[in-house]
């Protein structure tokens, strides 16, 4: 009893604390397909959030992705385009630090509604080992979610980088 009810009050501590807490960036997971909905999705989305950096991590070739933004009236000062990562777990750690540099407390995560359990899960031990909070914002997709073996895995190699630093891509 003693161990539960600090622990139960610093959850539920954490969880009102969310609720006042407003993002303060985007972040796009990048993989998304030639029809580019990831990022044609989100420059609608940014729209309605104008004052709120876009992080990119991964994803379409810089020049592709810029004019998406453009078309969309997006100002390109507002993007933060990354292509350190090479996986999803990457996606996040590759970019956490700067992020939390930036007083980040807060953001969206963006990414296909298929892919979201995984990132979900990886984001919860990257981001939260920083104290970064996210809002899920689901790109809609004809897709299958993806196995929880991905999820399981990914979720396992976050903690080995939380815990050791290991496997979390070129800083």
């Amino acid at each position: 009893m003693l161990v539960i009810l600090p622990l139960t009050l610093l959850w539920g501590y954490k969880k009102v604390q969310t609720v006042f807490v407003q993002p303060q960036a985007i972040l796009v997971l990048g993989g998304s397909t030639k029809s580019l909905e990831r990022e044609k999705f989100t420059a609608k989305f940014a729209k309605k959030h104008p004052n709120l950096p876009i992080w990119i991590s991964g994803g379409s070739p810089k020049g592709v992705t810029k004019k998406v933004f453009s078309k969309a009236g997006i100002d390109s000062q507002r993007l933060y385009l990354d292509y350190r990562a090479e996986n999803t777990v990457e996606n996040f750690t590759t970019l956490v630090d700067d992020l939390k540099k930036r007083g980040v407390k807060k953001l969206y995560l963006v990414t296909s509604d298929y892919h979201m359990p995984r990132a979900s899960v990886i984001g919860e031990i990257v981001l939260g080992s920083r104290g970064i909070d996210f809002q899920k914002v689901s790109v809609p997709s004809q897709n299958s979610s993806e196995p929880v073996e991905k999820s399981i895995r990914d979720g396992v190699r976050s903690i080995v980088w939380v815990a050791t630093g290991f496997g979390g891509g070129k800083k």
